[in-house]
């Protein structure tokens, strides 16, 4: 199996897992603010998903800074969503991005990413399916201190938990 591609898979899996978690708590939970680098987790959430979207469309062939243009209509809908509803984009966003990693032979074909803020460099699929998961990582674990903020537990999302979960 391809590596970026598990890694893909893994991050798949955590956000799942972080919001079953959340199903078990009150639904307030999403929207109550908090002191982190955003206010609620819905808006974490939403984050992570509007960037994912970003991200498959670059990996399309979409220019970033117009990809990120089209992405950000999301994010005002999104941050407001219910948990099934994340449950539901991400796992149809998943689908898209495992159509879209089927059709390539390749995932460590090089091509120039022209990136707004830092320019133009040669990067592979590959590097940015690991960034996707880098970056949920990242916000998985916002979202875990956003949980303890209100006297809430989080979940383990680990990739070695990953391992005995899915393989």
């Amino acid at each position: 199996m391809n590596h970026a591609k598990n890694m893909y898979e893994y991050h798949v899996w955590a956000n799942k897992v972080l919001l079953e978690r959340i199903k078990e708590l009150p639904s307030n939970v999403l929207y109550e603010e908090v002191s982190s680098s955003y206010p609620t987790i819905a808006q974490t959430f939403a984050h992570i998903y509007v960037v994912d979207v970003m991200w498959l469309q670059v990996l399309k062939g979409i220019d970033m800074q117009e990809a990120l243009e089209a992405s950000k209509a999301f994010l005002e809908r999104t941050k407001l969503y219910s948990v099934e509803e994340f449950v539901k984009s991400y796992e149809e966003l998943a689908s898209h991005y495992e159509e879209w990693m089927s059709s390539q032979k390749d995932l460590e074909r090089k091509f120039n990413l022209n990136n707004p803020w830092t320019g133009t460099r040669e990067t592979t699929y590959s590097e940015i399916l690991f960034h996707v998961v880098n970056h949920g990582t990242y916000h998985r674990g916002n979202i875990t201190t956003m949980l303890r903020q209100q006297g809430y537990a989080s979940t383990m999302n680990d990739f070695s938990l990953y391992w005995y979960q899915v393989k």
